[in-house]
């Protein structure tokens, strides 16, 4: 990469079964706490083993293994496991997995694109290669939506007509790996009839905005994930910002991170926003701040 900008990202490894290794990026990750008593929590999903309380805050704790599509783990299993306290998506919780392993650096540039045989359902948003042993990258914002499904009230957004009209004005490009975050996007938009192009990849957004460009077409404000496969979003952004003729874009980093330090090096990047997903209202009403920017 020609940026200076490292797109190194910490791994947390760990198993959910004796086979296969997982893991998450470590700005997913507040702390990891051995396996204590847990208090049941009346009409939740059956893959929520119960409560606990973290430092004065009571989070649900999720059996990883059941929720994806595992044997879930047993009772004989609970004194050796190990609860990844997380905070993804404005949500805290635990997730319980058998065994912690290890804490790993990997760039962006060498996580893939899960293949397409792993199929739709598959709770994987990444694959790379530690130590020659491949190692999937849990999809935590799928799993926590089977668990704690989307209220209608993420998607509804109020705005005038004459707001309607500035944000139809803007070319607008939508950047996410995520099949889920892509269609709540486009949900929001296709709601208030808001045209915008979407991709699934930095690398791909990059190359859409020159040609727009080069089209006379250039993208106004640019939304982007943070944590994608080959180029993320920080990365995307820096690029962005070193390229003359798209660089006025205004770019919005939108991610499921909801760590202090994501957003500090949002700023570092160039990126004019930080938003933690989702939130509709929230999202249209920073896009309209860039539309603002954009006729000044």
């Amino acid at each position: 990469m020609s940026s200076s900008i490292s797109n190194t990202q910490g791994l947390l490894h760990f198993r959910i079964t004796s086979q296969q290794p997982f893991a998450i990026g470590t700005l997913k990750v507040k702390e990891i706490v051995p396996f204590s008593k847990l208090f049941s929590l009346p009409k939740s999903s059956p893959n929520v083993l119960g409560t606990m309380s973290i430092r004065g805050k009571t989070i649900a704790v999720i059996d990883v293994a059941a929720a994806i599509g595992f044997r879930a783990l047993q009772p004989e299993d609970y004194a050796k496991a190990s609860i990844i306290v997380t905070d993804v998506s404005r949500n805290m919780v635990g997730l319980m997995v058998r065994k912690i392993e290890k804490i790993t650096a990997c760039r962006w540039s060498e996580i893939e694109t899960p293949p397409a045989n792993l199929g739709s359902n598959a709770f994987v948003n990444g694959i790379t290669y530690i130590d020659d042993q491949l190692v999937q990258l849990l999809d935590v914002e799928k799993l926590l939506l089977g668990i704690f499904p989307e209220s209608e009230e993420q998607f509804n957004v109020s705005i005038s007509l004459a707001e309607q009209a500035t944000l139809a004005r803007q070319s607008i490009l939508l950047v996410d790996d995520s099949v889920l975050a892509r269609k709540q996007l486009s949900s929001v938009l296709d709601r208030l009839e808001i045209g915008y192009d979407i991709v699934d990849n930095g690398r791909a957004a990059f190359e859409l905005m020159q040609e727009k460009e080069k089209e006379e077409k250039p993208i106004n404000i640019l939304v982007s994930d943070i944590e994608m496969p080959g180029l993320d979003g920080y990365e995307l952004c820096f690029e962005v910002r070193s390229a003359p003729a798209i660089a006025k874009a205004f770019i919005i980093l939108h991610t499921s991170l909801s760590s202090e330090i994501s957003v500090d090096r949002a700023k570092q990047v160039g990126a004019n926003m930080a938003l933690t997903k989702f939130d509709g209202q929230e999202l249209i009403n920073a896009m309209l701040q860039g539309a603002n920017e954009q006729t000044v």
